[in-house]
């Protein structure tokens, strides 16, 4: 039906690259990518290793990639990132990071005397950043920029797991700042969310960057401490205690405190809403001993 030249030009005319790649990880032949928009030419890859063009842990990545799609025979998808870090030679990679689907095809016929596939790469970045960005929306306080409730609890699932699987224990504090409602009477509803977002700006100064912290709802917040025991978690929240009463008076002249509760995970624990509820009453227990302060359970 076509000429031999009318398929080489028909492939040649593909808006997304076609790799055709053998077991040992060659390029034998390249077609398409003639969306200018995504895709440099690549038909200097021709003949070439992907040991010789990629950094050595990205190479063993594709390797590994190519061999499950000619074991499995079947259509192959995977997503991918590929950034000029992972290219040998300086500026010869993409200047920031960039997004593939990977729609990779075990060939029936041996290629150069190889096992081969066509790997199809499809350019995904954009969508990639449309999907982050989604995400990141759905899982932000809009307030504070803090994780909200749906990602707290997702977090303490999977540390929840975690413990059950490998006894590694995680900590939460629960904290609230003392008299709110005062202070939105008094100062009005813009001096209490500048108390709000100057509060997590400190629980990001103050904590560790392995800490997950997110705004529960109103001026309450709650602080998820992997690795990390209560006595351990106490110390930490009584620093961050200390810290908020310090900065919300200089920078609110407002006399502002933080009460709160820290708890740890329990063999008993069978969902993440036990070790709140345990950090919750000490949060109850700070209120009624005259507010802040921090008790452990």
């Amino acid at each position: 039906m076509f000429t031999q030249q009318q398929l080489t030009s028909i492939l040649s005319a593909l808006p997304d690259p076609a790799f055709i790649l053998t077991r040992s990880g060659r390029y034998a032949a390249i077609f398409g990518g003639k969306d200018l928009r995504h895709y440099h030419d690549s038909k200097a890859l021709v003949g070439c290793s992907m040991f010789e063009v990629l950094k050595e842990e990205k190479a063993h990545w594709f390797a590994a990639e190519i061999e499950k799609a000619l074991e499995g025979g079947v259509l192959h998808i995977v997503e991918y990132e590929l950034s000029g870090s992972d290219v040998k030679g300086a500026g010869e990679g993409p200047g920031h990071s960039l997004w593939f689907e990977g729609r990779v095809q075990a060939l029936s016929f041996q290629v150069e005397g190889e096992d081969a596939v066509v790997w199809v790469a499809s350019n995904i970045t954009h969508k990639n950043e449309i999907q982050q960005t989604l995400r990141q929306l759905s899982e932000t306080d809009a307030l504070t920029g803090l994780y909200n409730r749906r990602k707290l609890i997702e977090t303490l699932d999977d540390r929840l797991a975690i413990f059950e699987r490998e006894k590694s224990q995680t900590s939460v504090l629960v904290f609230d700042l003392d008299n709110f409602k005062r202070l939105n009477d008094q100062m009005g509803h813009q001096a209490g969310d500048a108390a709000l977002l100057e509060i997590a700006r400190l629980c990001r100064q103050h904590l560790r960057q392995s800490d997950v912290i997110a705004r529960f709802g109103g001026d309450e917040f709650v602080v998820v401490m992997p690795g990390t025991h209560r006595h351990d978690a106490l110390e930490i929240a009584e620093r961050l205690r200390k810290h908020v009463q310090i900065t919300l008076r200089e920078n609110l002249q407002y006399d502002a405190t933080i009460s709160g509760g820290v708890s740890e995970f329990n063999q008993p624990d069978r969902v993440s809403d036990d070790i709140l509820k345990r950090a919750d009453q000490g949060l109850y227990l700070s209120k009624r001993a005259g507010r802040n302060r921090v008790l452990a359970l």
